[in-house]
């Protein structure tokens, strides 16, 4: 679909906030400064830290800032267009530079941190202001001090950074952007084939497509999917060995804030209460669709009333600001700025990075700068997007303004809140519009297609999680670790089919897999382990903060600005304390789904019994 019609043709970044362009010498000039600024840091607080802690506090947030200019704005350009190889080329340079000054000249600070004892602290906290806001992020840091090793294997591990299991995975994104699929005389990316399962109104184009997009994962790609994640995972096998974590998903837990028994808590929930709500759920679409089963392609599928108009960018944006604003003037307004000053790239073009992201910083001078990609392509599941990745950004402007550099960036675990939390007030801002106009089909397919977005949150991605925590050397029953193995690619086939039955059913119960088993091979996220668990603690510790909206009325937009603006200052506990709910309680999962998927459902199921009453199946 052109841009033209899309109305993304003027929605491009804007990123001369950062350089000129990738041939700026000022990126060069940069990179040496941040080499010389490093190499005087060591100078001046190496052995010194007892004494010089406010001045390396100070000094380590203005490297944090030139290095997030430099290497933000390389991430940004190579995302529009992962095959350009200038801008790889200096992607890969900066990154040489950067590790190579980082260990060098800065391995020593962490270290050195962690082993300040804590009468020195004490004596900082009441002497400094600065260090002692930021206490948190010495306190969270100290968490990691019996994982660290000596200071040249730490400088050599830095070091050698650019040539790990990372540059598996950006070749990855460069092999599966270039990745084209045949589809009914057309050659499309595997964003448009994606498109098609989501929005492809024919059930035999939808079947097509999913073969197709199958068939080109499997194959050369296939194996190079499956190498890169042994690479990834036997590193990741040996590090934790080396610094001494429990299990691999430990220096996770530990950086998100979170307990194992939490964590566990949550895959289990969201298996034994979320899964057979999914079944339940599923069944229901299959019914709307006159259909038996539903094979796998018809899992995102519209539903037969739905409105398959395209809804151009422009409009999208609108709408989502409007929702903001319904709920926090202050939320809409940050989006506005972003808008006006080009911060949202939306086309779906050629060579662009796959997906959806925001990239918030914070650049020298302390200006925070915030940008999301999309690949719009007029969906309502891409309206949807916008209002999740616009929550990204709302959170990343209100962290970096309130916490600074070295503490903006919340743990992985709670990125995710803002923007679930986006999301629902955009979708209760349209319940809300179809509701008084009566509309009940609209209504129906506007909670339904909730409900999905929802299960791709919370349940599919515990999927994947589980698909993943079993790469990584978890047994079947996810009781137990063992040592990982390298997988075959029909290896990691079956372990992926049987993750998907876990949640969704056996064959034939409420799904049929035909061209499925290949579909684990396009998602990098596996390339940052454990990171895929944080959307479905997001999705549901938002659904429960989100229902508390009514019973604290006007507390409500104060106490969540207030957590927005927390960034990395604070864990799950303390963070949603002030609306009443405790994350470390069983039953605080179990609740999250009722209140919210559970109850979506039963409204849906009144909506289909009042426009539809034939019998359930």
């Amino acid at each position: 679909m052109p841009d033209t019609t899309l109305g993304t043709d003027d929605a491009r970044w804007d990123l001369s906030a950062f350089y000129t362009g990738i041939d700026d010498p000022q990126i060069d000039a940069d990179l040496a400064a941040f080499t010389d600024r490093a190499k005087a840091f060591q100078a001046r607080h190496k052995g010194m830290l007892a004494e010089t802690l406010g001045d390396a506090i100070a000094d380590q947030t203005e490297l944090t800032m030139l290095g997030e200019k430099i290497m933000g704005y390389l991430f940004l350009m190579q995302s529009l267009d992962v095959t350009n190889r200038i801008v790889n080329a200096k992607v890969a340079l900066a990154q040489e530079a950067m590790s190579h000054a980082e260990g060098e000249y800065l391995t020593f600070f962490a270290l050195e941190l962690v082993a300040l004892d804590d009468a020195t602290l004490a004596a900082w906290y009441e002497k400094d202001a600065e260090v002692a806001r930021h206490r948190p992020w010495i306190d969270h840091a100290r968490i990691f001090k019996p994982h660290l090793l000596s200071e040249p294997v730490e400088a050599a591990l830095t070091i050698r950074s650019p040539f790990g299991p990372g540059s598996w995975s950006e070749f990855f994104n460069e092999y599966e952007a270039d990745l084209r699929f045949a589809h009914r005389g057309a050659t499309k990316t595997l964003t448009e084939m994606l498109d098609i399962l989501t929005n492809g109104n024919d059930i035999t184009e939808r079947a097509e497509a999913l073969a197709t997009i199958n068939s080109g994962l499997g194959g050369t790609f296939g194996k190079y999917a499956a190498h890169t994640l042994y690479m990834i995972v036997g590193e990741g096998a040996v590090e934790r060995r080396a610094r001494g974590y429990r299990h691999p998903m430990d220096a996770r837990n530990k950086d998100n804030m979170i307990p194992d028994a939490v964590v566990d808590a949550l895959h289990h929930t969201v298996r034994d209460v979320a899964g057979p709500l999914a079944r339940r759920y599923y069944r229901l679409k299959a019914r709307l669709m006159g259909m038996e089963t539903l094979a796998w392609s018809d899992r995102n599928a519209p539903l037969p009333a739905a409105a398959a108009a395209l809804i151009p960018f422009p409009e999208a944006l609108a709408t989502v600001i409007e929702a903001y604003a319904s709920f926090s003037p202050t939320l809409a307004s940050i989006i506005k700025d972003l808008a006006a000053h080009k911060r949202i790239d939306a086309p779906a073009t050629q060579g662009k990075q796959s997906g959806a992201f925001n990239s918030s910083l914070i650049l020298p001078g302390r200006t925070i700068q915030s940008f999301t990609l999309l690949n719009y392509l007029g969906s309502h599941r891409d309206v949807m997007t916008l209002a999740h990745e616009l929550g990204h950004a709302v959170h990343g402007v209100l962290a970096g303004e309130a916490q600074g550099p070295l503490m903006a960036n919340p743990p992985l675990a709670f990125c995710e809140t803002a923007s679930v939390f986006g999301e629902m007030t955009a979708f209760t801002f349209l319940r809300a519009q179809l509701a008084a106009q009566g509309d009940t089909t609209a209504l129906l397919t506007l909670i339904m297609r909730k409900i999905e977005e929802m299960m791709n949150t919370a349940v599919r991605q515990i999927g994947f999680s589980n698909f993943e925590r079993r790469l990584h050397g978890m047994d079947a029953a996810y009781a137990s670790w063992q040592d990982p193995v390298k997988r075959a690619p029909e290896d990691l086939d079956a372990i992926w089919l049987t993750t998907l039955k876990e949640l969704y059913g056996e064959e034939g119960d409420v799904f049929t897999y035909a061209n499925a088993e290949h579909q684990w091979a396009y998602v990098s996220h596996f390339h940052r382990p454990f990171y895929v668990y944080g959307y479905a603690f997001g999705e549901l510790l938002t659904q429960s903060l989100y229902a508390r909206r009514k019973d604290l009325g006007d507390r409500f937009e104060p106490l969540y600005l207030d957590l927005l603006r927390a960034g990395g200052t604070k864990d799950a506990v303390q963070l949603i304390a002030p609306f009443g709910l405790d994350p470390t309680k069983e039953t605080f999962w179990s609740d999250g789904i009722h209140v919210s998927l559970e109850a979506l459902i039963e409204e849906a199921e009144r909506l289909v019994d009042a426009t539809n009453p034939a019998p359930r199946s």
